[in-house]
């Protein structure tokens, strides 16, 4: 429980620390941030098991797009990994595989979203056991998408490496 409360606690610090100072709406003052962090050092894993959404925006991706912008701003060496298992799975699926699953005609929506991501430096892989519950191939996948053996494993090998995890 202390470990989550750490992780949450460390999240919350590196994503608003990176904001700088802000405008409250309602009093005009600028925020003064009491507990400045530097990062020199980041390795990071984001389980995404589930799909959280805000309105109809992915909630996970504004925070990693916004830890991925922190990062490279101020310069810090490490890897941000995202693995996507389970009712998240389908943000990486290819068009024409998305709008089958899903059974839309508009393609994946979140195409966009999951190459800007991977463009910032983010890893994303997709859970090779939902892979083959959904019998999908590699060339379901957009671009880029990394096949692990195992999300469970994966997280846990990650963690080992000394990754910090993002549970989404």
């Amino acid at each position: 429980m202390v470990r989550w409360q750490t992780l949450s606690s460390l999240l919350g610090v590196v994503l608003f620390a990176g904001i700088g100072p802000m405008q409250a709406q309602d009093t005009g003052s600028a925020i003064h941030i009491d507990v400045p962090t530097k990062l020199e050092k980041a390795h990071v894993v984001v389980d995404m098991g589930h799909l959280v959404l805000n309105a109809d925006m992915p909630f996970p991706w504004g925070d990693t797009k916004l830890l991925a912008d922190n990062l490279h701003e101020w310069n810090v060496s490490g890897q941000i990994v995202m693995v996507f298992r389970g009712d998240a799975a389908h943000l990486v699926l290819d068009d024409e595989t998305y709008g089958a699953n899903r059974h839309v005609q508009t393609g994946n929506p979140y195409k966009k979203l999951m190459l800007d991501l991977m463009a910032k430096g983010v890893q994303i892989e997709l859970c090779g056991a939902t892979a083959r519950a959904n019998h999908w191939s590699n060339a379901n996948l957009l671009p880029g998408i990394k096949v692990d053996t195992n999300a469970m494993v994966r997280i846990t090998e990650l963690e080992q490496e000394g990754y910090t995890l993002i549970y989404q």
